[in-house]
């Protein structure tokens, strides 16, 4: 599976967080622990929000350890609101379309997960995307699929209606297929304004995701930094440091969103179509 986190808070340079905390996410592309991949070198991708309306995004096929010019960029990017994604494929090709995150017009989505037999499902769902949004498929993972199908049923208006819907049409169309766990899903998205994140799977026994308890804590992962506000938030796969206490595991089944510092988290429940 994959890594991923999201910042939201004061602007603070990329590399803060992505490399310099103890157990960082450049770390975790090498050596992830809470999971069922250690390493995650199938490409990697971050996304930013800046002065102008829409974000920034860098993507590539090498390996996030391996670099340069991430580790350039993140030196030199200062951003209030980021999202950082490290891949290992599920079968899909390792290529920059295929990379995360996932982005239009202003919102920025990211996925560690699967659709489980996604090949057999794939053409169904693909069909069910809108036809407005149909050109803009660029890849073959079933991750970018999720996005424009979350976009289709309406995520731009409400976030958590677009992605339970667009979760009950594959559980739909896995039933129909005969494909049991239909659905791995911890999702990171933004538009710029707030965070929000799911933690669900078909079976109930979701892949890991937590989010940081308090300011203190997020000023914890990366000590150094000192200049995180008081509304300084992380949502991250796998904790940045070995401090249990400044990380809150997000429960099964779970919508979460962080606006200014306020965390809320809901009941999450797919909808079918």
């Amino acid at each position: 599976m994959c890594r991923w986190l999201a910042y939201s808070g004061a602007p603070i340079y990329l590399d803060e967080v992505l490399f310099k905390t103890d157990h960082s996410l450049i770390d975790q592309s090498l050596r992830a622990l809470d999971t069922t991949n250690t390493t995650n070198g199938d490409g990697f991708g971050i996304g930013w929000y800046g002065s102008r309306e829409l974000p920034g995004v860098y993507k590539d096929i090498r390996p996030a350890w391996n670099d340069h010019n991430l580790q350039a960029l993140a030196a030199q990017i200062e951003s209030p609101m980021f999202l950082a994604h490290v891949r290992a494929t599920t079968g899909s090709a390792v290529q920059r379309t295929n990379c995360h995150p996932f982005n239009h017009d202003k919102w920025l989505f990211l996925h560690n997960g699967l659709v489980n037999d996604y090949a057999k499902l794939r053409r169904d769902l693909m069909l069910a995307i809108s036809p407005e949004l149909f050109p803009l498929i660029q890849g073959t993972t079933d991750s970018e699929i999720l996005f424009l199908l979350a976009l289709t049923f309406g995520l731009e208006g409400d976030v958590q209606a677009g992605l339970s819907r667009m979760a009950g049409l594959v559980e739909q169309v896995a039933a129909q297929h005969g494909v049991p766990d239909a659905l791995q899903l911890t999702v990171g998205l933004s538009d710029g304004k707030s965070l929000y994140a799911v933690r669900y799977s078909t079976a109930r026994k979701s892949r890991s995701l937590f989010h940081s308890a308090d300011r203190d804590a997020t000023m914890e992962i990366a000590p150094e930094a000192g200049r995180f506000s008081r509304d300084a938030r992380a949502i991250v796969s796998e904790p940045l440091n070995n401090l249990e206490a400044d990380w809150v595991a997000v429960p099964e089944s779970s919508f979460l969103t962080i606006t200014s510092g306020a965390i809320t988290c809901e009941p999450f429940a797919p909808i079918p179509p």
